[in-house]
């Protein structure tokens, strides 16, 4: 007899990026599609192009889904899926699991893309083998996933994890969230351009303009500008205060950094980071704290994902 092949649709959503793919019980992706998320402040704009995608890589392949698995920049309303991104300004109080839901025809769970990179990592990244870690996404924000006893973390409202909105750095930069200091609002993408811009606005000598990116600001370090050098050491520094604080407290084994800052400028930021971490992490359970980068790319949100929506099946 044929074996029946189990398919789920995942959906990895984030500030600069949306990205969805037909993945398998097995682990393997057999289709998927990447678009910019759109710039609009129209909620429905944003929830078409995200359906449209999804219905093209549906079509590329004969086996349909069974379940939808999503992982989502937070905060959100977990498990009812309603999403409010703070990189994604459109989406407040979107219901985005019954909109998902009701389009495909399909059972659909939503949770934290870094809660999903910290599933995938372990499912097949460098996660594997830890039931203590910590998943950590840098990119558009600073998001994290918390893997105990080897169970997913939700806590009282599904937004366990937030490592991002430590705070480090007393009256720090603003982050998005409202506060300062946070390490999102240090080491991300949206907060070094923030702080680009804040500097210049200072009069800071410097080649970078105030529309530069993370990117611009890697680049620029790796020239030798003595802003961007400073901008992504700083950055460094408060992902290895954040990762320190949380390891005190939840007792970890593994910190697995994922996402698109640690993807593109691992030379600038990395050194820092772990040097923090060696500086800070002084309590004698916490010497041994492995950090490693993230295995699996940008794939990471799909498989993380998959596995949210297979365990509907």
């Amino acid at each position: 007899m044929q074996r029946v092949e189990r398919v789920v649709l995942a959906i990895d959503i984030g500030g600069t990026k949306m990205a969805c793919g037909l993945v398998t019980a097995d682990g393997e992706l057999l289709a998927s599609e990447r678009i910019t998320t759109p710039r609009s402040d129209d909620a429905d704009v944003l929830f078409g192009a995200l359906e449209q995608a999804c219905r093209r890589v549906i079509g590329t392949h004969a086996a349909q889904p069974l379940a939808i698995g999503v992982g989502c920049g937070g905060p959100m309303r977990y498990p009812e899926g309603i999403v409010n991104p703070v990189n994604i300004h459109a989406w407040r109080e979107f219901p985005l699991r019954e909109r998902l839901s009701t389009a495909f025809e399909l059972p659909c769970t939503v949770d934290n893309d870094a809660k999903a990179l910290a599933v995938a990592e372990r499912w097949r990244g460098a996660g594997q083998g830890a039931n203590n870690m910590l998943g950590m996404v840098v990119s558009t924000g600073v998001g994290g996933g918390i893997i105990l006893d080897g169970q997913l973390l939700h806590g009282e409202t599904g937004n366990a994890g937030h490592v991002g909105h430590i705070i480090v750095w007393p009256d720090g930069p603003p982050c998005g969230c409202g506060a300062r200091g946070c390490v999102e609002g240090i080491a991300s993408g949206s907060g070094l351009a923030r702080r680009v811009g804040a500097a210049l606005a200072e009069g800071r000598p410097t080649i970078l303009g105030p529309d530069a990116t993370a990117a611009d600001v890697a680049v620029a370090a790796r020239g030798g500008d003595l802003l961007a050098q400073e901008l992504y050491c700083t950055a460094g520094d408060a992902v290895g205060r954040g990762i320190a604080s949380a390891a005190a407290v939840l007792d970890l084994e593994r910190v697995v950094i994922g996402g698109s800052i640690a993807l593109l400028a691992w030379d600038l930021l990395g050194p820092p980071l772990e040097a923090e971490v060696r500086a800070r992490a002084r309590l004698d359970f916490t010497r041994n704290l492995k950090v490693v980068r993230a295995e699996l790319g940008d794939q990471a949100g799909l498989f993380g994902a998959a596995q949210l929506a297979l365990a509907l099946l």
